[in-house]
């Protein structure tokens, strides 16, 4: 090796920071051959010094404090693996930006919040912000976009970007399980993050589309407008339901620029069956970037994990021991525009379950609001009578989400409709 190793300090020593530890001493062969330079760990820090992580902690040194850890002189890259969107995270990132230091950051929640300021303080003092391992895990979509698809025009970002979540619909599908018996497995499996809504609820991954969305359309992160909806109200029989019309259901991302203004959705949506994402089963992750040129990519992975997310933190850093220093968003912040938000999504076609008295007109009732609001009838399944009670899916054309919801509120106006109707967007992959 003719360079000087490159020397990092890891604050988080979780399953991520072992994970990274581990991928430097088993693969430190490898590494040197591929960057021209030996990358070895100086310092760590971490909340516990006595807790066992199955690793040597001996030949590093040791800080309580991260940002003593992000200021130190044998440091050349600050490896942020703590999380959270303030406080030691934060503290310690502008910390080693003011030092001189470059930053390798899982941390997606503290990007999706600060990420503007965060990009300008670096570049402008030099430094580089990378942070493939805050998206998908092991997947390399930043890095997809930011080089693979860079003299692309991006039209949508879209994807399954919580693993969590996809167990838990896949599993209700297949064991024919409730949300609440599963939600109670995985937890009990250690799937879910310690605040649970996290995962069930789309922050996690709304954090994640929030920072794609900003690479892919040149705008300043904008976590705060992403249309946020969590699986909690996904039950076995749209489940079911959904199947029986040749789709799944997904906790779908999607980010698009249209004329009304960026659009980033983190719902639950329908997705074709056959499509890429319908087939997407357990905690994996996939994201679908389309370009003008480069038309559809897929990629496909495990979203999370000791092995995958090191795996991308490990990217990053070989990409500065080579000297490849990239914009934090792919381009100069000064340059990311301020986003307007889209105030409503793009036409779609939408799923309705409706659960009807079984009594006469009652369809004719549903079609008379359905037709008054604009809203067409694509497909319509009706299922035996249970008790006084008749079943009964549709599939419209595309519409709005407006005209569902006037659809949805005048049906409990028809006196003919026994529970609350449910609506999903069924979303075109």
């Amino acid at each position: 090796m003719t360079a000087a190793p490159l020397r990092l300090g890891i604050a988080g020593l979780g399953t991520v920071g072992v994970g990274v530890l581990k991928m430097i001493h088993k693969n430190a062969k490898i590494i040197s051959l591929r960057t021209g330079r030996d990358i070895v760990v100086t310092a760590v820090s971490a909340r516990s010094r006595s807790k066992d992580r199955g690793v040597d902690l001996s030949g590093f040194a040791w800080e309580d404090d991260p940002v003593a850890l992000a200021k130190r002189d044998d440091v050349d890259i600050f490896v942020e693996l703590m999380g959270g969107h303030e406080g030691p995270a934060k503290d310690a990132t502008e910390a080693a930006i003011a030092a001189g230091k470059d930053v390798v950051t899982a941390n997606k929640a503290m990007l999706a919040v600060h990420g503007q300021s965060l990009a300008l303080a670096a570049e402008a003092a030099g430094q580089v912000i990378r942070f493939e391992a805050a998206v998908a895990g092991g997947i390399p979509v930043v890095k997809a976009l930011t080089e693979g698809l860079a003299g692309n025009k991006i039209n949508r970002v879209l994807g399954v970007m919580n693993g969590s979540c996809n167990y838990i619909l896949t599993r209700m599908e297949n064991a024919g399980l409730s949300y609440a018996e599963v939600f109670a497995e995985a937890n009990a499996l250690g799937y879910l993050e310690a605040d649970p809504n996290l995962d069930v609820g789309g922050i996690d991954a709304a954090h994640k589309l929030a920072l794609l969305a900003a690479i892919a359309f040149g705008t300043e992160v904008d976590f705060d407008s992403v249309v946020l909806e969590g699986i909690g109200a996904v039950t076995i029989e749209d489940i079911h339901a959904a199947a029986d019309m040749g789709y799944r259901v997904k906790l779908l991302g999607v980010a698009q620029m249209t004329g009304r203004g960026l659009e980033q959705r983190m719902t639950p949506c329908l997705v074709p069956a056959s499509s890429p994402l319908g087939q997407l089963e357990g905690g994996t992750n996939m994201v679908i970037l389309e370009g003008d040129d480069s038309g559809q990519i897929v990629l496909r992975g495990s979203g999370a994990g000791e092995g995958p997310t090191a795996s991308a933190v490990m990217s990053d850093v070989l990409d500065l021991a080579r000297g490849l220093r990239l914009k934090t968003f792919g381009q100069p912040a000064t340059t990311l525009v301020k986003a307007h938000p889209a105030t409503t999504a793009t036409p779609a076609s939408f799923y309705l379950r409706l659960q009807l008295l079984d009594k006469p007109g009652a369809l004719a009732k549903v079609a008379a609001v359905m037709g008054e609001a604009g809203v067409s009838i694509d497909r319509m399944r009706q299922y035996g009578h249970d008790a006084g009670k008749a079943p009964v899916l549709i599939v419209t054309h595309k519409t709005t989400r407006a005209a569902i919801d006037q659809v949805v509120l005048d049906f409990n106006q028809t006196q003919v409709v026994e529970a609350p109707p449910v609506a999903l967007r069924i979303e075109a992959i």
